[in-house]
């Protein structure tokens, strides 16, 4: 079912907000963070939203927390500092929490895809990794993306690592008008990744190779658009 034109959102009831499809990133002002692809804007207050934050369904399941039933909120609740179970990054914003067992999740990680293709092969959503993280090399708990084969591994948080740490506080802790200056300043991915295996040669660089597509579709899922449009665009301000 296509999404509708135009809304009215209770998180800014003085305007209309329309959907949008932006290939620049954006802060979302309903969960926090950032965001790319189709969007709901509001084109007088420059308030933007996920797709995921301005059309929620009020409550949800997710097949890690079997016992587990999610709410929507606007605010986090109670008066504690609040962590995303999916990412490990706080909760700023609109966010699904479970009142029984206390989860947290962003609402673009409540939606992340349990299966993506980055192309070559298919990537799978785990609660954690039994081989290291291309990024950080590490294992263990964690939501993360891995192949069927278990070879290529990466943390969703360590993948939030690279937007955060190369480009999304500069990106979005400026005046939005320069926004289009600094798309041309995201670094490269080059250098990034670590390869978690003994293999030498012509394997360590192809086993890198995939890691890095595996991160242009990893990215564009966790910046709310899992499509191929939205990871190709990824991956052209990824290479600048």
């Amino acid at each position: 079912m296509k999404p509708d034109k135009e809304i009215r959102h209770p998180s800014h009831p003085q305007h209309t907000l329309k959907i949008k499809y932006t290939e620049v990133p954006f802060s979302c002002d309903g969960c926090k963070e950032a965001g790319i692809g189709l969007n709901y804007k509001c084109e007088v207050c420059d308030f933007d939203l996920h797709k995921a934050c301005a059309l929620p369904p009020p409550s949800i399941t997710n097949p890690f927390y079997k016992k587990c039933n999610f709410r929507f909120y606007y605010k986090t609740p109670g008066s504690v500092m609040r962590i995303c179970d999916a990412c490990g990054k706080d909760v700023l914003g609109f966010v699904y929490h479970c009142d029984r067992c206390g989860f947290d999740l962003h609402p673009c990680c409540a939606n992340l895809p349990h299966v993506l293709d980055d192309g070559e092969r298919n990537l799978y959503l785990c609660m954690k990794l039994s081989s290291a993280c291309h990024y950080c090399g590490r294992k263990g708990i964690g939501w993360s993306y891995r192949s069927e084969c278990k070879n290529y591994n990466l943390h969703v948080a360590c993948v939030k690592e690279l937007l955060v740490e190369s480009w999304q506080a500069m990106y979005l802790n400026v005046d939005k008008n320069k926004m289009r200056e600094i798309q041309t300043k995201i670094p490269s991915l080059k250098g990034t990744l670590v390869n978690p295996h003994k293999a030498r040669g012509g394997k360590v660089k192809r086993c890198c190779q995939i890691a890095g597509g595996a991160v242009r579709v990893i990215i564009s899922a966790i910046l709310g658009d899992p499509t191929a449009i939205i990871a190709a665009a990824v991956g052209t301000f990824l290479s600048k």
